[in-house]
């Protein structure tokens, strides 16, 4: 069971900030900037690469959804960045999809 589960279980505290029947997002326990939230489905979908045709609905709405959060959590005017980390050499450590919205600071390009 990874920490994504046990949070939507309620079993791990965590700051909920956005929450719909089958995905929410919390606030990520080691921000890389000002805003840091994890959009997380609440079943397991292990990583971008484990994702199926049938979650394509569930994605669509997880993305449809962070200009919501984004206007929630102050950035969606100033901007936001999204990231899907797939592998470890990309900084995935949760083999549980997961969508990053960042912003409250001018983010670098390229990411590093």
């Amino acid at each position: 069971m990874t920490i994504f589960e046990k949070i939507a279980r309620r079993e791990i505290p965590a700051s909920i900030v956005y929450e719909e029947e089958d995905f929410f997002a919390f606030k990520d326990n080691n921000p890389q900037a000002p805003v840091h939230v994890l959009i997380v489905p609440k079943r397991v979908i292990a990583g971008i690469s484990g994702s199926q045709p049938g979650d394509a609905e569930l994605l669509g709405r997880m993305l449809v959804a962070t200009p919501k959060i984004a206007r929630q959590l102050g950035v969606f005017e100033s901007g936001y960045r999204l990231v899907i980390n797939h592998g470890e050499a990309a900084g995935e450590s949760v083999p549980h999809l997961h969508i990053h919205l960042l912003g409250g600071r001018a983010l670098a390009w390229p990411p590093g």
